[in-house]
């Protein structure tokens, strides 16, 4: 098993979300980096820690885990929407898409701020300057740091 940093943002989809739905395609995915960990590196039943950007508390929220194989994302086929790519083929798509599933939302967010306080998590790639890598691998005792943290 794995670890992995979903970031969202919860205008667009939130743990809120997540938690009524129950399971969504993690669509929209337009980085080369990050596709080939939905390719090559992630997999079915890897834990997730859910993360919210772009808003007024950013932290981690909660936790989901993988619930498919990598295919096609959806979204890059349909013109009218915003991650409609015209170069992507249905026969060699070039983006892809994993469901995840909801497990827990946390009691808390845990923020940006207080991650960057733990020497703990001095290594994890979300506190590196200059990253906007919106799937980032987790080290397990970084996503079990994280966890107990929020609970």
């Amino acid at each position: 098993m794995q670890y992995w940093l979903f970031k969202t943002e919860p205008s667009t989809y939130s743990i809120d979300d997540l938690k009524r739905e129950k399971k969504t395609e993690w669509y929209g995915i337009r980085n080369y980096q990050v596709r080939n960990f939905l390719r090559d590196t992630i997999a079915s039943g890897d834990q997730v820690l859910i993360y919210h950007s772009n808003t007024k508390e950013l932290g981690v929220v909660g936790i989901a885990e993988v619930a498919s194989d990598a295919y096609p994302d959806t979204e890059q086929f349909k013109t009218k929407s915003q991650y409609f790519d015209p170069k992507s083929k249905k026969d060699k798509p070039t983006w892809l898409s994993r469901d995840i599933k909801f497990v827990e939302k946390f009691k808390r967010v845990v923020t940006l701020d207080e991650l960057k306080r733990h020497s703990a998590l001095k290594n994890m790639l979300i506190l590196r300057r200059g990253n906007r890598l919106s799937i980032t691998p987790l080290t397990k005792n970084e996503f079990l740091y994280i966890s107990t943290l929020a609970r």
